[in-house]
């Protein structure tokens, strides 16, 4: 039995550690698509779109749709820049795209002199987001007029419009009209296409964005973390990995209440709404992404039009932020399987931040609250190992008696438990409880925008990085020297001595090495995250000791 619970623990320890880097990558498998076109990306005639589905452009057989103006324009496409409190954006009369999207209170690397977080990383021989199609009447390279060259918003002017113009060359004209607001990461599109030819005109309305990541695959918040196509469709959040799109488009159909490109920190997102979208579609790699909203085909008669209304997020996965903006935005916050622990988890987090204006000391208080939770459970699983390791000589006794007859020395063993009221696993029970908390709450931390760039202190200036002292000099693999982590380790050796061990020195020697495993795996976790471990050791000493020194005086007593 003793074997037993000493491999358990191991292996519940290596299923935290180990174990939770799948769990990061999320529970839930790749969405299957409900339909999948065959149009590979090679073939697409355009590197910012997606090849257009079949639509008859125009219904009366003798007549024919123009093609778009040729490339290049006429004249040089304009940019106009949009500055608020919260960002600054460039739009390019060239197919009314977004050029750049620069944060102003988030910056793309701790650096002091770090510019704004840059939201739109692709070139222009990628292509740019928003590009607007219609079918194939209107194409993806259309050159707009706009009114105005720039806006400025603040506190006095909260709210501004653009709006641009373009005539597609085939009789149809579309204008943009995009509605900002000071205070809000949320943008307002509407699209207007009007037939003002003497044909009967069919299109489809499609909106595209296209992504790289946010932040590269070797940064930590995104080694083990989601990052690509996101939706909320038919009342669920798919996130699409690259392996599902690599091959070719791929396609999710339903009811979307949004869809976009998502990374741990940020998201991209657009809103239909109205039915403008029923169709989501991506293609691409891992690193670049493009997805498409499309919506149903509609039929304009000569002189008719047709409005199609969308809302644009480009902005921080703040749980709190998105919940007060809506349409299940929110849901890009995924914890997966521990959500319902682990939102509650990050409202305690930022209520104790607001008090003490210090995500590491927040950090410490929320665990503080959660050991005190689970003092009780703990508490009785510390005496049950205590109790334990008081029977070992009478459980060697009954081992070396009964070692020829199993059976009998089975028997032996639980009865000397069942005379002094010992579980067994009294030990182990109180850890596998804990679990569904302690991957809540590492999920929190390693996901939470509010960790990303937060101090602490000293030369902990980043609880979302590695923590790392300079010394003066780089180390090999490690650059600094990684003192909160070492202090882990060792609080996790302490802890081990002061736990009651099994009479079995290899087994002993076994839980003491874990410690050294640990702090090996930990050298590029998130400071935050080995914050939480070293402050839960400190705490799990002190309760261990107090379980050691009412050992003491009961047995004086007795």
């Amino acid at each position: 039995m003793d074997t037993y619970r000493a491999f358990l623990a191991i292996i519940i320890s290596f299923v935290i550690l180990l174990g939770y880097q799948y769990f990061f990558v999320g529970f839930d498998q790749p969405v299957a698509v409900n339909e999948t076109t065959e149009q590979s990306v090679g073939e697409t005639t355009q590197p910012a779109t997606m090849q257009q589905p079949h639509v008859a452009a125009v219904v009366q057989a003798t007549a024919e749709v123009a093609s778009p103006p040729a490339i290049p324009y006429d004249r040089t496409p304009n940019d106009i820049t949009i500055d608020t409190d919260l960002y600054t954006a460039i739009l390019s009369e060239d197919g009314g795209t977004v050029t750049s999207f620069v944060m102003k209170k988030q910056r793309e690397t701790h650096d002091k002199d770090s510019p704004g977080m840059q939201l739109v990383k692709t070139t222009a021989d990628q292509g740019f987001p928003l590009q607007f199609t219609w079918g194939s009447a209107v194409g993806s390279r259309v050159l707009y007029d706009s009114d105005v060259q720039s806006l400025k918003l603040s506190a006095d002017k909260s709210k501004a419009e653009l709006r641009m113009q373009a005539d597609a060359g085939n009789g149809l004209v579309v204008e943009r009209v995009y509605s900002f607001d000071n205070n809000s990461y949320l943008i307002d599109l509407s699209i207007n296409v009007k037939n003002l030819s003497n044909n009967l005109l069919q299109g489809m309305p499609q909106l595209g964005l296209i992504n790289t990541r946010f932040e590269g695959v070797s940064s930590p918040a995104n080694r083990f973390l989601f990052g690509g196509p996101a939706a909320f469709v038919n009342g669920e959040l798919q996130e699409v990995n690259a392996d599902d799109f690599e091959d070719g488009p791929k396609t999710l159909q339903g009811t979307i209440e949004w869809a976009g490109y998502e990374g741990n920190y940020f998201l991209c997102a657009l809103v239909p709404k109205d039915g403008a979208g029923g169709s989501f579609t991506m293609q691409g790699t891992d690193m670049l992404a493009r997805t498409q909203l499309s919506g149903p085909i509609d039929t304009l008669q000569p002189g008719m039009e047709k409005t199609y209304d969308y809302h644009i997020y480009y902005g921080p996965k703040k749980l709190k932020m998105l919940q007060g903006i809506g349409y299940n935005l929110d849901r890009s916050v995924n914890f997966g399987w521990f959500d319902v622990i682990a939102k509650p988890t990050l409202w305690l987090l930022n209520m104790f931040y607001s008090f003490c204006r210090n995500y590491g000391v927040a950090i410490i208080l929320v665990t503080v609250l959660f050991k005190a939770v689970f003092w009780p459970i703990s508490q009785k699983g510390m005496k049950s190992m205590k109790n334990m390791q008081k029977l070992q000589p009478k459980m060697v006794k009954i081992k070396e008696k009964y070692k020829s007859d199993p059976t009998k020395m089975n028997q032996e063993v639980m009865s000397l438990y069942k005379t002094y009221k010992v579980n067994p696993l009294g030990g182990c029970l109180p850890m596998v409880l804990q679990i569904p908390v302690f991957f809540a709450l590492y999920k929190v931390l390693l996901q939470s925008i509010e960790l990303r760039h937060a101090p602490f202190m000293l030369w902990i200036t980043d609880l979302s990085a590695p923590d790392r002292l300079w010394i003066g000099f780089d180390l090999p693999y490690l650059g600094g020297l990684p003192v909160l982590t070492l202090l882990m380790g060792a609080s996790m050796f302490l802890q081990q001595k002061l736990s009651p061990t099994t009479a079995d020195p290899t087994q002993a020697k076994i839980m003491m090495f874990l410690p050294v495993v640990f702090t090996f795996m930990f050298l590029n976790f998130a400071s935050g995250l080995v914050l939480y471990w070293f402050i839960n050791n400190l705490l799990s000493i002190l309760q261990q000791v107090l379980i050691n020194r009412d050992t003491k005086k009961t047995s004086a007593t007795t």
